[in-house]
């Protein structure tokens, strides 16, 4: 070969290998994963729905990306839908029911709660305790394929050895295993110095994971996981930040929480500062961004002399079934496959985005490890999803405002499923079924008039329950009629108040 031919063949191959070189650095942008905890639908500026609350920050992020309208978390309370963001699996799979994850005991096995009161038709189903390690997780998986991982805020997944240490993260920042630090204005309950006096928890984590972002950017790509400690109770906020929402709420308005509306705006500008942060290092164009929050907003707690917050015109609120408490604000940016400012009436759930991030950067799900998540890129281009529904799952309700009996529900199209077990006659499942393109605010049942609708809908659910194997509620053997009240369902603390006596005079 003369030389021109190997300068011709030396420079397509140096072409190849920057296209490589390029392909490969487009195939692993850096991710930020923001989860916001107890963030109704609602609660931000991105739906229109409140004019108490200020979210700038996350308008801004929207008009990078796609936000979607319909978005879900795979359970009403925050560490099952955590589990279900790690994992691609919904509750039924892995077993996370409830929030029960800082305490003593160690169950990596759901199981049925033998404890049950008279008055209820359902045994309800106690949870894991712990993400177990054996689960193939995000963290470890990105880890494993060359990212730099890094976790700040809340877990409330398990303690050592079952902190992000053990699933694939090379920092954890508080390392703390409980559902929150405390008071949020310094001194916390964590193993955590505050830089200066009353020092705002959600400022210091977000100082925490840019500096830690400064770190290792250029060293690879980095997966970052900020997991809000806000706006989850206790109610405690920036004193000047409250005193200037007492100015702006308005006499009988839904919202009206000045200390609420503090913790979202000090929420929203956490938010803000890695958005400052990914600019000032001239990383946008590389960087995916995923806003969403574990479940919708609380409407059982009590401060400043009403509930932190309103999710209407959704129904109900944090661990209810109903809308209020699974419909979630959502905002994802991906350079290059999200178009900026636009929206989605699509219907994801948080367990999609594990198979959606592997499969955008090319990593593959280990073949023995099941999911129930899809990937949703198309829906991120603006395209349509085929699926056939979603599963929400959640067996051990709280007796909250809106409660329901242990539960499961599909969210198919227009159409919404509610399967209350073992609550009809002789141990048979009771349904609500709503149209939510007419009753987004669930308000009509419909399964009596649509039969039809409630058996092709309870066959998905049905099969999903038998596909995972999960455990789920049975009758309860000690179920006495004369002590069940079907009146009290869906009130506060309801489930705990027994039926008067032949005997007993009522008040």
């Amino acid at each position: 070969m003369n030389l021109k031919g190997m300068v011709i063949v030396a420079s397509a191959l140096l072409a190849c290998c920057c296209m490589n070189v390029k392909a490969q650095e487009k195939a692993q942008p850096n991710i930020i994963f923001i989860l916001a905890d107890d963030l109704g639908w609602a609660d931000t500026t991105l739906y229109g729905k409140t004019s108490l609350y200020q979210t700038p920050n996350l308008e801004r992020l929207a008009q990078r990306g796609m936000t979607f309208t319909r978005a879900y978390a795979n359970s009403p309370l925050c560490s099952p839908t955590r589990a279900s963001i790690l994992t691609g699996q919904t509750p039924v799979r892995h077993g996370s029911v409830n929030p029960v994850h800082h305490g003593k005991s160690v169950r990596l096995t759901a199981s049925i709660s033998p404890n049950a009161g008279p008055g209820d038709k359902a045994l309800k189903v106690g949870s894991v305790t712990r993400l177990d390690t054996q689960f193939p997780t995000l963290g470890k998986l990105v880890k494993q394929a060359g990212y730099t991982t890094g976790h700040f805020g809340k877990w409330h997944l398990g303690s050592p050895p079952y902190s992000p240490l053990e699933h694939g993260f090379d920092v954890d920042i508080p390392h703390t295993p409980g559902p929150g630090p405390g008071p949020y204005v310094a001194p916390w309950k964590l193993k955590l110095e505050p830089n200066y006096p009353d020092e705002h928890i959600e400022d210091r984590m977000a100082k925490e994971a840019v500096a830690w972002m400064d770190s290792v950017n250029g060293k690879g790509p980095f997966f970052m996981n900020y997991w809000q400690f806000s706006v989850h109770g206790p109610w405690i906020a920036k004193q000047e930040l409250i005193d200037q929402y007492k100015e702006k709420v308005k006499p009988g308005e839904k919202q009206r929480s000045p200390t609420y509306a503090a913790m979202i705006e000090t929420m929203d500008d956490a938010i803000g500062s890695l958005l400052d942060a990914v600019d000032a290092a001239g990383i946008a164009e590389q960087t995916a961004i995923i806003f969403v929050s574990d479940n919708g907003g609380n409407m059982h707690s009590s401060v400043d002399d009403t509930i932190p917050t309103d999710n209407f015109p959704l129904r109900g609120g944090k661990a209810t079934m109903y809308e209020g408490g699974i419909r979630v604000p959502c905002v994802v940016v991906w350079p290059g496959v999200t178009q900026p400012g636009t929206r989605s009436d699509e219907i994801i759930q948080t367990s999609d985005f594990y198979p959606t991030l592997l499969n955008q950067l090319g990593i593959a799900i280990p073949a023995d490890h099941p999911v129930d998540g899809m990937d949703i890129s198309s829906a991120l281009g603006g395209g349509p999803l085929d699926r056939k529904g979603i599963v929400t799952y959640f067996p051990s309700p709280p007796p909250v405002p809106n409660w329901l009996p242990p539960a499961i529900s599909l969210h198919a199209g227009d159409w919404k499923l509610i399967r209350l077990f073992h609550q009809g006659e002789q141990g048979a499942h009771a349904y609500r079924l709503y149209n939510l393109a007419e009753d987004i605010g669930e308000q009509n049942n419909l399964a009596g008039q649509r039969p039809e609708r409630v058996q092709e809908m309870d066959r998905v659910i049905e099969a999903h329950i038998q596909e995972t194997g999960g455990v789920v509620p049975v009758p309860n053997p000690k179920f006495d009629p004369a002590q069940y009240r079907p009146e009290l369902i869906g009130v506060p603390g309801g489930r705990h108040q027994k039926k008067p006596g032949k005997n007993r005079k009522k008040k």
